[in-house]
């Protein structure tokens, strides 16, 4: 008896066994930021957004307005009682996080740090000089970053050092604050200012 050659089916959807799986729950087993659509636990969920009338729902009637609208219902806020949701495109929001969160971090990097650098022996001139120059730092907007440099055998003047730069964190106490208190680091102490908040 001749054997027939294997000729495989077609192949079956994997969401097969739940034709009603919406787009953005089709990476199910991805770990997604947000639960979505059926994947919300809650037993009711209060919606808020532009395109619904905000108000606390049952989960099947919230599912069936972001199903009527051919968009997912969001988990937005899931330790909200009960949790909040929004009816949007899925792959859309996602867009949009990144994109929010891109622009944060951008700002958050423009940080720009002045470095002022003093000598353990500075004398009044020197040191009201580089005062006047500092102060205009954090007014626009720039971190301060001030050290005393030892050189050789002035490292015996580190107590020295450390009271011009508590005195200028002292002289600069209107427009910026202390971030970190002096600190030496080899040859150099430290004390770093942010801007004050205006």
């Amino acid at each position: 008896m001749e054997k027939k050659p294997f000729v495989p089916g077609p192949r079956k959807p994997n969401n097969a066994a739940n034709p009603q799986q919406k787009r953005g729950d089709r990476n199910a087993a991805a770990k997604d930021p947000y639960a979505i659509n059926e994947r919300i636990r809650a037993r009711e969920v209060r919606l808020v957004g532009d395109n619904v009338e905000t108000g606390v729902y049952p989960i099947q009637q919230a599912l069936k307005i972001a199903d009527e609208l051919g968009l997912d219902l969001i988990e937005i806020s899931p330790t909200a009682e009960p949790p909040v949701c929004k009816i949007l495109d899925y792959q859309k929001f996602l867009y949009q996080q990144k994109k929010r969160q891109k622009e944060q971090k951008a700002k958050a990097t423009k940080v720009v740090v002045k470095e002022i650098r003093f000598g353990p022996q500075t004398d009044d001139h020197d040191y009201n000089f580089k005062l006047k120059h500092a102060i205009r730092f954090p007014q626009e907007g720039a971190k301060v970053k001030a050290y005393v440099f030892f050189k050789g055998r002035s490292i015996l003047f580190k107590e020295q050092g450390e009271v011009l730069l508590l005195r200028f964190a002292n002289d600069l106490e209107e427009y910026g604050k202390v971030e970190q208190m002096p600190l030496l680091e080899g040859k150099r102490m430290i004390i770093m200012l942010s801007p004050k908040k205006k």
